[in-house]
């Protein structure tokens, strides 16, 4: 950890008693500050307090209309309370600095940086890099970072000079930083998500190029060429633009051509030897793989971690085979273009089980590739009739309603047959019927065991 003196004798707000926001307040006592922690949740649903450093003042259950008459010199908020909020309001009126736990994470971070973005592909990209990162390495460790679910300024608090984190981060966290400076950044990709928070996709697009606005020519910004949009603001970067492209539209990076992975011309291996199937992890693997041939890994390293990682939980993972039928998690498709990439990851027919919370959209985008992959269809959550809609405009002669997820196994495994992909890949978030989407994965899970009489196969 690196020792700073910025946040010495300050007075200072954490905004959200979550995880990120619990280590953030006592790491900032440890740096000297004066803490304030603030949640609108009632103490008895808030599993952590229980952990914070005795001198931190606790203020549960509400905003109090005075919360700021203290003059706290900094907020440091948790990246999902928008910008709208009453507090953040007045905060930013006062002109008092608002940061994201990852700001202060970078501040105190002693290793290496790499910072990975995008509307989707974050997790499976962050944590193919680490795994690259930490094979056949000789000295240090690459962690795993961020919107992964990890903590980045506990980590923080361990890395030494010689160590990397491989930071996993939201839009959200981005619009929360000023001096974040990854050595290497990479964008996976931008679709049209998080506009209830962003307003506008012209504020979400802005708030992922955050993610290069401290490089400099010293830097790498490792870019999906095969975005033409992303061409174009790649352009905006000081940084060494990297790209990658399974579309072969650059070669200067790492690429996909007539099914084989290169870098800079240099041949890796197959795509089809990749573990985990569909075309967005082939686009996945080329952005790690663009971060670890600029680190110096070898194509040894690099095929031996796409050759045997089984996928990130609840993205597009392989739960368990059972007579006949192979059974795939992909909870995390919490909008339609992640729905899409699963589909088109398949040979094999498809039973999809899908549904979930309405925002207020249909699904006509979802047509053409329901009718060129899926067999049959099981819906259920609050969008199923949508989905019904747009299941009969595929042509799907299969098609079942049910209430929950746990009568939707079943019927799924009914309507399939020996040779057949089961497929949860909701296109929605959860929201309607479970907490998160890890709850409704786990849930699909525990249902196909209790099918099968078989357990997940890890």
């Amino acid at each position: 950890m690196k020792q700073i003196s910025s946040y010495q004798n300050k007075n200072i707000l954490v905004l959200g008693a979550g995880k990120s926001g619990i280590n953030a307040a006592n790491l900032l006592v440890k740096l000297g500050a004066k803490v304030t922690i603030n949640d609108s949740k009632p103490a008895n649903k808030l599993s952590g307090l229980n952990q914070l450093n005795p001198s931190i003042n606790v203020i549960t259950g509400g905003h109090p209309d005075n919360l700021l008459d203290s003059k706290f010199d900094l907020m440091v908020k948790n990246p999902g309370i928008p910008y709208d909020n009453v507090v953040v309001q007045r905060a930013s009126a006062l002109r008092m600095p608002i940061i994201t736990e990852v700001e202060l994470a970078s501040e105190i971070n002693d290793g290496d940086l790499v910072c990975v973005t995008g509307s989707n592909g974050k997790t499976t990209t962050t944590t193919m890099i680490t795994k690259m990162l930490n094979q056949d390495r000789h000295s240090g460790t690459a962690y795993s970072v961020g919107n992964i679910g990890i903590s980045a300024s506990k980590v923080a608090e361990q890395i030494n000079p010689g160590d990397t984190m491989v930071m996993e981060i939201s839009s959200f966290m981005l619009l929360g930083i000023t001096t974040l400076h990854p050595h290497i950044a990479v964008l996976t990709n931008i679709f049209a998500n998080h506009l209830d928070y962003h307003k506008t996709r012209e504020n979400y697009v802005k708030a992922k190029m955050r993610i290069t606005m401290n490089q400099n020519e010293n830097d790498y910004f490792v870019v999906n060429f095969d975005s033409n949009e992303l061409q174009q603001l790649s352009k905006q970067s000081r940084a060494k633009v990297v790209p990658f492209s399974r579309l072969a539209k650059s070669r200067d990076g790492a690429y996909e051509e007539n099914g084989k992975l290169y870098f800079q011309s240099n041949y890796i291996m197959d795509a089809k030897d990749i573990r985990i199937p569909g075309e967005q992890n082939v686009e996945n693997a080329l952005a790690a793989i663009t971060v670890a041939k600029i680190v110096g890994k070898s194509d040894q390293s690099i095929k031996h971690v796409l050759t045997t990682f089984g996928g990130v939980r609840h993205r597009v993972q392989y739960v368990l085979s059972a007579n006949g039928r192979k059974y795939y998690n992909d909870s995390k498709a919490t909008d339609i273009e992640a729905t899409q990439m699963a589909l088109r990851g398949f040979k094999a027919p498809i039973i999809l089980l899908a549904g979930g919370l309405d925002r207020g959209y249909t699904f006509d985008k979802l047509v053409p590739d329901l009718a060129e992959h899926v067999k049959g269809i099981v819906l259920f959550g609050q969008t199923k009739y949508l989905l019904k809609d747009a299941a009969e405009k595929a042509g799907i002669r299969q098609i079942k309603l049910v209430n929950t997820l746990d009568e939707a196994v079943p019927v799924a495994e009914s309507m399939s047959a020996p040779g057949d992909i089961v497929l949860l890949s909701p296109a929605n978030a959860s929201w309607d019927q479970f907490e998160t989407f890890e709850v409704r994965g786990d849930e699909f899970i525990k249902d196909v065991e209790q099918l099968t009489g078989k357990q997940e196969e890890k």
